[in-house]
């Protein structure tokens, strides 16, 4: 009766947590204008190899259906929103949409992430510009300061740029030998130097140029100290990235710096990458993403640029509770409670009329005593008390859980406006 290895449940407690995110998501995009939808949990494992390469297969969960359909369970948002985009001829350009749900990853089970959890997701879609991936860098900071969350910096940096420096270093254009260093990059957050060093001089990479691909990568800073740090005149993304950074300060973004070291590990990014850290904790990277022309493409639209970002929201609750902020949504929930088994009855009347008013309420089921309902109830915004006195005069008692405070009112005054009462 176990569940599979990287699984789990989410249990009330955790589901809430997880809804306060969601909601906080919604507001933020639906502020940005982006549309929400939710793409088809199940692809065809052909359409998620176009995005990342057979290699993918060691990644995912997949199958073969009754009809021996090679099938795949939901990597990620930006394969089926991607392939929703590509298959509306008639869409209207730039598409703006954001996703929240479930994926699942057959990746190593590690803090913040099981095998399914949580992501949110951001697209834009159309004609590629600067404006929209500080669209996408703009709501990802925006998004964190509506979640109240402290010590949180977007590092920025351009594929192109990095990709540069490593034909100049290498001495070589090919892809295999530009992946492999890319990759060798994007594992010095994870690894420690030696240890990328040893793997990749193993695979024919000489010492010095790893080590000066490794030092290039720990470039960090403004663009001004950057500048400082590292001759980046001659490289035609810098000015792009420049721009970037004027965009954004524009915008009133200040928590961005830039970070050669970022270069996110899939393949098919094509420009501005960004990953965004909680400085202050350890749980890695919360948010991640950059531009991805070649997907579209991939698909068979070449008339369009995408740029996105992704969340890992078990992640970011980690950091909420990490800095002690609310991950919870404040509770509306209201408690009817009966003072004896006379009054169940009428309490579950009153109960059902006050749903019918779209009230959230909660009411004893299993005839517990008064004083277990009240230890039940202390979660709840308000009580209101059904006890023989008062009722038989046509009255209820509401008490406020919040500070104890207790009134009388009416019953058919309650049940006529019962917000007057329990806001």
């Amino acid at each position: 009766m176990n569940l599979p290895r990287g699984m789990k449940d989410f249990e009330s407690a955790e589901q809430s947590k997880i809804e306060f995110v969601r909601q906080k998501f919604l507001e933020t995009s639906k502020s940005f204008g982006f549309h929400f939808m939710s793409p088809s949990p199940l692809e065809m494992v052909s359409v998620i190899e176009a995005k990342s390469g057979p290699a993918i297969r060691d990644e995912i969960y997949f199958f073969k259906d009754k009809g021996d359909r090679e099938i795949a369970l939901r990597f990620d948002f930006t394969v089926g929103l991607t392939r929703f985009v590509v298959e509306q001829k008639s869409l209207k350009m730039p598409a703006k949409i954001s996703a929240f749900g479930g994926v699942w990853r057959y990746d190593e089970p590690q803090k913040g992430r099981y095998r399914y959890f949580h992501q949110w997701d951001l697209e834009v879609y159309g004609k590629p510009s600067l404006e929209s991936d500080a669209e996408i860098i703009e709501f990802t900071s925006k998004f964190f300061s509506k979640l109240n969350l402290q010590n949180i910096t977007i590092d920025i940096s351009h594929r192109k740029l990095v990709e540069a420096v490593v034909e100049k270093i290498f001495e070589s254009t090919d892809p295999k030998t530009i992946g492999d260093i890319f990759r060798a990059i994007d594992k010095i957050q994870k690894k420690k130097k030696d240890e990328i060093i040893s793997e990749y001089t193993q695979k024919g990479y000489a010492k010095e140029k790893l080590e000066q691909i490794l030092e290039f990568s720990k470039v960090k800073g403004s663009p001004e100290s950057v500048e400082s740090t590292f001759d980046v005149s001659k490289i035609a993304a810098w000015t792009e990235l420049k721009e970037l950074f004027v965009s954004l300060k524009n915008r009133g973004v200040t928590n961005i710096r830039i970070n050669f070291g970022i270069v996110r590990g899939l393949d098919y990014y094509s420009g501005v990458v960004f990953e965004a850290f909680d400085t202050s904790s350890e749980v890695g990277a919360l948010v991640g993403g950059g531009r991805y022309d070649s997907l579209p493409k991939a698909f068979g639209r070449d008339d369009i640029g995408a740029t996105g970002v992704a969340g890992g929201v078990e992640r970011i609750i980690l950091s909420l509770e990490a800095q002690g902020l609310q991950t919870t949504q404040t509770t509306n929930q209201i408690s009817v409670l009966f003072v004896n088994d006379e009054m169940a009855k009428p309490a579950m009347s009153i109960a059902s009329k006050l749903r019918d008013q779209g009230l959230e309420i909660e009411i004893d089921l299993v005839g517990r005593s008064f004083k277990k309902q009240m230890e039940n109830a202390s979660n709840s915004k308000f009580a209101i008390i059904i006890a023989p006195k008062e009722f038989s005069a046509g009255q209820v008692i509401i008490k406020n859980m919040s500070d104890g405070k207790e009134a009388t009112s009416q019953i058919e005054s309650l049940l006529s406006n019962p917000k007057s009462f329990i806001q």
